[in-house]
């Protein structure tokens, strides 16, 4: 990756563990704890689909505040009421598929405290965290944590996002642990999105990204919102679809 004011340092690693402890105490509260997930606040009549979202702190609202957080602001102001959602958030900061959060928590962790059989959709989101793990370790994580998710919720679609990068040109490690995902997702079945490849935020990072230079600013989050709730949307249409719902 690029190395240049205000972009994704890549001498900070992992992405969130490096930080202050003035910030690190700041940003584990709200979106990161599961007992702050809202509830969608559709008026629809139909059947709300349950949504789990697993992931850093891109999905807390670390830097911002957890109301801002993309999940909580599908879940505050959905755009499509034909679909009402039950969005639970156990996203924790710091976390990633084998690296452990400011909480203790990895991804596999937040899939055993949050994942059940009446969950539609788990959404699994990064994890930059995991860019000094070892490859091979990695990727056989993320596809335990996977199995454990599809054994946790046997019909529920599994929607895997990629982490990001701040630049058209990231580093070697950003693409290990972006194949690694890619690879494990498409072995276990599930809806895989790359927004290295989509070339998500790199148009606009200096609005997007807040002062740190690693997490999404308050348009940094809507912007997710507006890429993820699409997403999220389809992938329950076409689940829908095939159950036969």
């Amino acid at each position: 990756m690029e190395h240049s004011p205000r972009r994704w340092r890549q001498s900070v690693a992992p992405l969130l563990l490096s930080l202050s402890a003035a910030l690190v105490l700041t940003g584990c509260q709200g979106a990161g704890s599961t007992t702050n997930a809202p509830a969608s606040s559709s008026a629809s009549s139909g059947t709300a689909r349950n949504v789990v979202v697993i992931g850093d702190s891109m999905s807390t609202g670390f830097g911002t505040s957890a109301g801002i957080a993309w999940p909580n602001l599908i879940a505050a102001a959905p755009r499509d009421d034909s679909m009402p959602l039950k969005i639970l958030n156990t996203a924790q900061n710091g976390s990633g598929y084998l690296n452990v959060g400011i909480t203790g928590s990895t991804f596999a962790w937040q899939v055993e405290q949050a994942v059940s059989p009446d969950a539609d959709l788990v959404v699994f989101f990064g994890s930059v965290n995991d860019l000094h793990h070892d490859p091979t370790e990695l990727a056989a994580a993320i596809a335990g944590i996977y199995a454990s998710a599809k054994e946790r919720a046997p019909s529920a679609t599994l929607l895997v996002i990629g982490p990001p990068a701040y630049s058209t040109l990231p580093e070697a490690h950003y693409l290990a642990v972006r194949d690694a995902v890619k690879q494990a997702a498409q072995a276990a079945g599930a809806i895989h999105v790359d927004p290295i490849a989509q070339g998500w935020f790199v148009e606009d990072v200096d609005r997007l990204v807040g002062p740190d230079g690693l997490h999404p600013s308050v348009a940094g989050q809507h912007y997710l919102r507006e890429k993820i709730e699409p997403l999220i949307l389809e992938t329950l249409r076409q689940h829908s679809d095939v159950a036969g719902r």
